[in-house]
Order: C-alpha cells, then structure tokens, then sequence
C-alpha cells in the first residue's frame, strides 16, 4: 500500500486516535511529578490537547473535569459542577440574550446603516465606517454575528463601486472589451473606460489600452480584500472593550475571583474604562495599515476622474440610503429594545465604577454584582410588550384579540444563546479551581522562576506576544484557560502586581489575525472566495505587532494609573505567603508587613 493512501487513512481516524493515544503518551505525569499536582497536571495537558486538535468538541473537552478531578482525586463532584454556573456566567448569558433581542427587531442594522450614511462611501472613510460599526457592534453581539451582518452590506456597496465581483476578477486575468461594460451602464469608481467626445457630429471613443484597464481592475479588487478584511479584525478588536464582549474577558474575571478573593478593581465599568481607549487606539492604527496596504489611501483616490468617481460614489450613497430608507421609522419594540440596551450599558458601567460612587452603596456591600444587573434588564424583555400598548384596546369590543408578543422570547433566546462557550467558561474555571487547590499553580509558578530576570515592561510584550500567536492556532477561550494560571503565577513569583501580566494575557488571546482558522469571522470572510491565506498572514502580521505595540502601551501608561500596577497590592499576598517564604522571594520588610 502506498505511503500517500495509509496517510489519507490516518487522517480520517487522526481525531479519534489523538484521543485514544494522548492519554497514554503522557501516562509518565501521573508517575514523575508529586501524587497531586502530576495528576492535575495530567488533566491539564489531556484537555489542552483536545481543545488545540479539536479531537473532541471544545463543550464536551470541557466537561471532562466533572468526571476526571473526581475520580482522581484532584477536588470533588461537589466543588467542580458549581464551577460551570458562576456569576460571571450569569453575566455572560445576560449580554448574550440581550444580543438576541437587538438581532431579533434588526437593531443592529439601523445602526450599521446609520454610521455608514455618516461616514460616506469614499474607499477609506468607508473602511473606517466598516471599522467602527463592526467594531462597536462586538462589543455586545457576538463577533461572528457581526462579521456575518456586516459582510453582505459591504458587499451590496462594493457592488454600486466597481461592479460584480466575477467579472472584476475575469479583467484582471484578461482584457476584455470595455464597451461591453458601457453597454451595462457601469461607470467603475476610480475608473474610465472610455471619454466619449463629439467632433462634426460622429461620436469618437477613446478607449484605454488592455495594460491601463487590466491595472485599474486589479486596483479595484486590491481594494475590496481590504473592505473585506478589515470587518473580521474590527469585530475582534471591539470584542475586546467589554466584559461580555468575548469569553476570555470573562475568564479573567473568573479566575480573578478564583484566585484572588479580595481584588475588586476589575469589573464591568473599570474595563471599559481601560480597553475602551484602548480599542480604539488600535483600531485606529490597524484602519491606518489596512487602508494603505489596500489602496484606501492611494493618491488616485483623490485626483483622478472626478466626474465617474462621483458618479459611482453617489450610486453607493443612493444604496446605502435605499437601504435605510426601507427599515422604515423605529417602531415600538426597536425604541424598546434601545431603551432597555442604553439602560443595561449605563447601569453596568455605573454600578460601581471606582472612581466615583455607585448605585451598588443603595444595597448590602458585596450582595449585588454585573451579573444581577444584567439578569435585572434582560428578564424585562420576556414580558414587555413588543406593541405601543393601548388604553382603547379595552374599550374597544372589535379590538383584536390575539396575545401580546414580548420583546423576546424563550424560543428565540434559546435558539441565539451558544450554551457551548458557556460551558467552555465552566470547563475553564473548574480546571483554575483544580489548580489551585492541587497546588500545580504554584508548583509551575516555582519552575518559572528564571523568567524574574526579564524586566516586566519586556515581559507584558512577550506574554502578550506568545498568546497572540498560539492563539492563530487555538481557540481563544481555550488559549486563555491554558495560561492564565500559570501567568498569575509567574506574576506571584517575580512579585509583579498579577494585573500587569493578566490583563495583556486576555486581550491579546483575541489578536488572532493571521490565518483563516484562527477565528470564525476570519473564516467567513475568507469562504468569500476573494481572500488568500498569503493576504491575511500579510495583513494579520502587522496588525499582531501593532496589537502588541498598543496594549503595552495601554498597561505602561493609563493602565497603570487605573489599577495601581506600581506596587504589589495586598489582595495577592495571601496566596503568595506560602510560596514565597519557601522560595525566600520576598524582602524582610514585607515578610514584617505580612506577619503583623
């Protein structure tokens, strides 16, 4: 039998054999590490395995602790299932029915429309519109939702611009007649293919040779890969300026509560507060290279055939406006559904906001949390009515008598919420929880601890920069459950305040810009056809540098201020005591400190 065909048969078992084999290839764990922290650690690396291979579903890898720490011993039944419905859960579940609603009435339309009426439909406004609306959308839909939303009304633009995108490509392969393009009545942006002049009554048409209309073609479809590209990475970037805007956020504050009991500083209003900024800057600079490296800030956008530019650009308006136009006015349930949406946000982001006092003093210190203020508003839209109610109804014996339909339904709800990631959280923070209590967290932290020599302000970029990269490869979700531990750890033991690694850790787990795979908006803009892998690893290389180049940054300068990461604060000392007094890293007068 041929090599080639025993290959093509192992790739059509690979996925059950990694999870027949991976168990016993790293079996020698159990035997060569301390009882527990070997056995945690088995644990550990078994489902990073999967998650990265995909052997198994990512929900049902993550489900593996509820059967594995017990029957190892590693932590009990009881201790590990709480651990896949925590408040940050809650909180998360919230964000995402909330999500429903707006996607049920088509908010999110109204308001990509709008921006784009305000921005214009020049190439690089236009990008920086596509940007900002994909961008603020992930902050509160999910990231693939908004790719998915945004695609085709990019692609109904590109349209108006240059025309149909299969006989864009066939004239950049060949030179094709341009009259039979007159005949259809396009007028390509930033291209003329003929200037018709009238000399002693007979027309006369100036056609440009095959090299001239081959170059522009090919500077029009330059031009759409980055209308297309620039959605996936905006929508990645915004989920970042949220808390419920992606998973990994979530996990940080999960496994903050996990680890350090008493560290408050970060919640709904605090993040924002710093990743906000933050998202924008990047989002700024990555406009800035994707424009340039697409032709959005080319000269000849802005000094070249004025009247066909204008006349295709105003084709583009006239959509955009159709488009809009055909929503209508808001009706009730969409003024509802912003309401209760503006509401949410400013409850959340006032509740306790550090900087000033919150609504949360009005109750039982501790007793009200981001998770029972999202459940508050989201439990609303399964009874408030979808209708303008009407006090005639009543009275009215030939009103109509059918049901009211609420703002969202359970049906719908159900149907919108992706219960996988949801116990991807779970998996997540039962395998933090294990880690700590095996004592893995501070064994791993201790064999890190060459890692001290490098200075902090090196490290966040290194940090920031590996997980970036491994995450082109592995779900974000899954990169960051991975690693966190391990970098609180590292921080316990180079006496960084743990914030300064952990926060550049999470955001850079959703700077997955480089491959197809490494995100599924990055995969539906690639199913388009027009994409290559070689425009997005060129593209996505840069935008990682310029991801990693922001977020340090970020940390080094309002981040600082925001969350005192000078100092080595006083809510990671408990934890520290019992490992750093063995590894004598810590001065006499903190040991003092401590004691007293």
């Amino acid at each position: 039998m041929e090599i080639s065909v025993v290959y093509k048969k192992l790739w059509c078992v690979h996925k059950q054999l990694v999870v027949l084999l991976t168990p016993l290839v790293f079996l020698p764990l159990l035997f060569t590490l301390p009882e527990k922290e070997g056995k945690c650690l088995y644990v550990v690396v078994l489902m990073a395995m999967f998650w990265c291979t995909e052997a198994l579903p990512l929900a049902v890898t993550a489900m593996l602790p509820v059967c594995l720490f017990p029957t190892l011993g590693i932590l009990p039944a009881k201790k590990v299932c709480p651990q896949y419905f925590l408040e940050t859960n809650f909180l998360f579940l919230s964000g995402l029915i909330m999500a429903s609603s707006i996607e049920e009435w088509g908010l999110h339309r109204r308001i990509a429309l709008k921006v784009l009426t305000i921005v214009g439909v020049k190439p690089a406004w236009l990008i920086l519109g596509m940007m900002l609306t994909s961008s603020f959308l992930s902050m509160w839909l999910s990231n693939t939702a908004t790719t998915a939303m945004m695609l085709p009304i990019a692609n109904a633009i590109l349209e108006s611009l240059f025309g149909d995108l299969q006989t864009l490509k066939k004239k950049c392969k060949t030179a094709e007649d341009p009259e039979a393009d007159i005949s259809n009545g396009k007028l390509h942006v930033f291209t003329v293919y003929c200037i018709t002049r009238m000399t002693d009554g007979t027309e006369q048409t100036d056609v440009r040779n095959a090299e001239e209309l081959r170059s522009e073609s090919e500077y029009q479809l330059k031009v759409w890969k980055g209308f297309l590209i620039c959605i996936p990475y905006a929508a990645s970037i915004g989920g970042t300026a949220t808390l419920t805007g992606t998973a990994p956020n979530l996990i940080l504050i999960g496994q903050l509560k996990n680890y350090f009991p008493d560290c408050d500083l970060i919640n709904f209003g605090s993040w924002f507060a710093f990743a906000f900024p933050l998202m924008l800057f990047f989002l700024f600079f990555g406009w800035l290279w994707i424009t340039f490296l697409y032709g959005g800030l080319n000269a000849r956008l802005c000094s070249k055939k004025q009247d066909q530019r204008a006349q295709a650009e105003a084709r583009a308006k006239a959509l955009i406006d159709e488009d809009y136009r055909k929503l209508g006015p808001i009706n009730f349930a969409e003024g509802a559904i912003s309401f209760f949406f503006v509401l949410f946000a400013v409850l959340l982001f006032t509740r306790d906001p550090k900087f000033v006092t919150g609504w949360s003093v009005f109750f039982k210190k501790g007793y009200v949390s981001d998770a029972v203020t999202g459940v508050i508003i989201v439990s609303i839209l399964f009874f408030f009515p979808s209708e303008k109610p009407s006090l005639r109804w009543w009275f009215d014996p030939q009103g109509s008598n059918t049901p009211y339909v609420p703002l969202l339904s359970w049906k719908k709800a159900q149907e919108s919420v992706p219960w996988n990631i949801i116990l991807l959280l779970g998996g997540g923070f039962a395998m933090a929880e294990a880690c700590e209590e095996s004592g893995l967290a501070s064994w791993m932290g201790g064999h890190l601890q060459p890692l001290a020599e490098v200075p902090p302000a090196a490290a966040v970029m290194l940090i920031t920069a590996f997980l970036a990269c491994f995450t082109e490869f592995a779900s974000n979700t899954a990169t960051i459950i991975i690693f966190l531990p391990v970098i609180a750890e590292l921080a316990i033991h180079v006496s960084v305040n743990p914030l300064y690694f952990m926060i550049p850790a999470t955001v850079g787990c959703s700077y997955a810009f480089m491959l197809p795979v490494s995100t599924p908006p990055n995969s539906i803009a690639f199913a388009s056809g027009l994409l290559m892998v070689k425009d997005m690893v060129k593209t996505g290389f840069v935008m990682n540098i310029l991801g990693i180049l922001s977020v340090s940054l970020a940390m080094n300068t309002w981040g600082v201020a925001m969350f005192n990461l000078n100092t080595y604060p006083e809510w990671a000392h408990p934890i520290n005591k019992s490992v750093v007094v063995t590894d004598v890293h810590i001065s006499p007068v903190q040991l003092l400190n401590t004691t007293l």
